[in-house]
């Protein structure tokens, strides 16, 4: 212990794989890798952390009371959401929307098609619903969408509903009526109502979700499922991430553990919006990417995570990166702020098949995830893997997969691709296997450079960052060719996603509807009234913010509030969100300033030509966020270290270039390339959490950071 002190610990239990990170005082940082434990989380992660510690010749119960921060990011959530293991819930609506779950909207039940099953009829199918049809009762009353109740709320309605669910045997009650964003007085009322019947009906509390209250934004079918998978999945999965905090506390750890959210900050795990923390891995990368990139000077930074399921792509453009207020995820369209990441479904764990059509082969989407593929039989995978191309083409070593914990069977993973994926298309294994990672790497290249060009920039513009236990693997293929203006790939990659949920935030984040036009044609005294009326809702924000801070035993002078709203021009479609310059913008000045920094920004978004300004303005939401200074990872400085590193050993690899074929190539161990060493390809570096392999025509040089820069041959570094 007298070597290092553990100051900050972040975990990512991915769908494969459970990374923790761990960091002292100097910035040092040890990597942890464990299989995920769906069942129970908190086993893998102890499994991770021990990995972790281990490096340092320390143990949890020496190390976990020295921690001062600790931060989760985890699956349960979305597992239980997807495998449809949630609480029994009950539902109230307005009259007439009892059937809203069902029928959905048609953008929600083509989510997650192919674009060939979008074309065809046969082939679509709605979502099963969360809750039973049955148990979602309707209440007559109507408020209109400008907040005015035009029917009177009948209470003998709420009560039949309330009694008949409660007899139901329902685990919780949601309620979502239309437009109580504008007006929640009608859910205020059924609440009340709901309260005396949970009373008269026994012991056992029965909570109660209202949409007002958690998720006070248009769109109301987003806003209703948002609400109901508060309930459904977000509230046992407190028992998950409770069951990680005892484990921690049980090794002597004394910090709060806090959760992941979708808004890029961390919140505790006793949060009201807990379904906030619904995907929070691959949200960690990129909050870890922006911060990285502050220290390194990096401003527009291209976001690649290859995991064992998927490759996550997101920019950071000009220092920010985008925040979607009404994502969609595991087919649910959703109220909720979500960075902006986009998922294909091609992972390292990516099963391959041949179409027995068009003798085609077939990536994804479905994966052998946290089983490996055919070269582990202890996981009882049949179906061939990328993992297993890899594998036989000798860029993985089977005796060091995850330090050499998991034993992979080189000879099984060729006999199947012989099988199931050579036999078909007339290839030798070789060939063939080499030939399916090119076209996986293909397909990455062209998704990562796509979602640049989409936005009407350049690759050039751009420093592509690597991470993700597979991304190192597979960079210098999906890079191939491509301008960028840096390949950079952390030492800690494949911890990375974890390290960024330790760089963000203690944050809340609360957004609300408030739809207020600001037009060239308004006078003076009614611009600013409109401007006192989202500084009026900003003051209600904030004291949620503050009651949030207040269960963590922070005082709301202790907080630092940012202000926000989302904006657009008047009549169009699309808002974005812009920061406000000014806590209070109840003057006309001050709007301006507000207006200043609409245009600033939708100029870079789009184009100063695009600029609208003689349409007006339309301010859609309200916005707090609300953080906490906390403990953070610093990043590592190494001395320049001179010579070269050792060569751990030397075997055969399969390279592309200058010809296709077998060379015998020089392995490094990672931990051994510091500061100042070059590797010219072909080589490969390997660590016990992934694996870089550098072609014969690329080099890759490391930093006082820690991080490779990985280059064409001829290329300075």
């Amino acid at each position: 212990m007298a070597a290092h002190r553990p100051r900050v610990l972040a975990i990512d239990a991915g769908g494969t794989m459970t990374d923790t990170f761990i960091v002292d005082e100097r910035g040092s940082f040890v990597v942890g890798k464990a299989r995920t434990t769906p069942e129970d989380e908190s086993v893998g992660f102890m499994r991770s952390a021990r990995d972790a510690l281990e490096q340092w010749d320390t143990t949890a119960e020496d190390a976990f009371p020295e921690i001062r921060a600790g931060v989760f990011s985890g699956t349960a959530m979305l597992n239980r959401l997807l495998s449809r293991t949630g609480l029994t819930v009950g539902v109230i609506v307005t009259a007439g929307q009892e059937d809203a779950l069902r029928m959905e909207r048609a953008i929600q039940t083509y989510l997650g098609f192919s674009y060939g099953d979008r074309l065809h009829v046969a082939t679509h199918h709605h979502n099963p619903p969360l809750v039973e049809r049955s148990k979602i009762k309707g209440v007559r009353g109507r408020v209109d969408l400008y907040g005015t109740e035009v029917l009177p709320l009948r209470d003998a309605d709420a009560r039949e509903a309330a009694r008949e669910l409660l007899a139901d045997g329902v685990d919780a009650i949601v309620v979502s009526l239309l437009f109580s964003y504008r007006n929640p007085g009608h859910e205020a009322r059924v609440a009340e109502i709901l309260a005396e019947e949970i009373a008269n009906h026994g012991p056992e509390p029965v909570p109660v979700f209202l949409s007002s209250e958690l998720y006070p934004t248009r769109r109301d079918l987003p806003r209703l499922n948002t609400t109901v998978i508060e309930a459904y999945a977000a509230e046992p999965s407190r028992g998950t991430l409770r069951a990680v905090r005892d484990s921690t506390r049980e090794s002597g750890a004394g910090f709060e553990l806090r959760v992941m959210a979708s808004h890029g900050g961390t919140v505790s795990i006793e949060a009201r919006q807990l379904a906030t923390t619904l995907v929070s891995g691959p949200i960690g990368g990129v909050v870890g990417a922006h911060w990285l990139g502050e220290r390194i000077d990096r401003n527009n930074i291209l976001c690649t995570d290859i995991g064992g399921t998927s490759f996550d792509i997101a920019l950071i453009t000009d220092g920010s990166y985008e925040v979607n207020p009404t994502p969609d995820m595991a087919r649910f369209v959703l109220n909720m702020p979500l960075v902006k990441i986009d998922s294909l479904g091609a992972g390292c764990g990516s099963y391959v098949r041949v179409d027995p059509n068009s003798r085609r082969p077939e990536l994804g989407p479905d994966s052998a995830g946290a089983m490996i593929g055919t070269s582990w039989p202890e996981g009882g995978v049949e179906t061939i893997s990328v993992t297993d191309l890899n594998l036989v083409l000798g860029r993985l070593n089977p005796d060091y997969f995850l330090g050499g914990e998991v034993d992979l069977d080189i000879e099984r993973a060729r006999h199947a691709i012989s099988g199931q994926l050579a036999g078909p298309l007339g290839l030798e294994v070789d060939e063939a296997a080499a030939g399916v990672i090119d076209l996986f790497e293909t397909t990455l290249r062209q998704e990562a450079v796509g979602r640049v060009l989409g936005k009407g920039y350049s690759p050039a513009d751009y420093t592509l960052l690597c991470y993700g236990g597979g991304g190192p693997l597979h960079v210098a293929g999906y890079t191939a060719g491509v301008p960028y203006a840096e390949v950079l790939v952390p030492a800690w990659a494949a911890g990375f996603s974890a390290f960024g949920c330790a760089c963000a935030d203690f944050e809340y984040r609360f957004d609300r509807s408030v739809d207020l036009p600001l037009l060239p044609e308004y006078p003076a005294e009614m611009t600013a009234g409109m401007g006192a009326m989202i500084t009026e809702a900003w003051r209600a924000l904030e004291t949620r913010v503050a009651a949030e801070f207040e269960k963590s035993g922070y005082g709301a002078g202790e907080v630092e509030f940012v202000r926000a709203v989302r904006m657009q021009y008047y009549g169009q479609l699309n808002d974005i969100e812009i920061e406000s310059p000014s806590p209070d913008i109840s003057s006309v000045d001050r709007i301006d300033e507000l207006i200043a920094a609409f245009e600033a920004a939708y100029g870079k978004l789009y184009a100063r030509s695009a600029a609208s300004p003689e349409l007006g303005y339309l301010v859609t939401q309200a916005v707090v966020r609300g953080r906490v200074g906390i403990e953070k990872p610093s990043l590592v400085e190494m001395a320049v270290t001179s010579g070269s590193p050792p060569v751990k050993s030397v075997r055969s690899v399969y390279w592309n270039v200058p010809e296709p074929g077998f060379v015998e190539t020089d392995i490094y161990e990672m931990e051994a390339v510091r500061n100042g060493h070059t590797i010219e390809g072909p080589a490969i570096i390997e660590a016990a959490a992934t694996t870089f392999p550098i072609p014969p025509d690329r080099r890759a040089w490391v930093d006082a950071n820690d991080i490779f820069h990985l280059e064409n041959r001829g290329e300075g570094g």
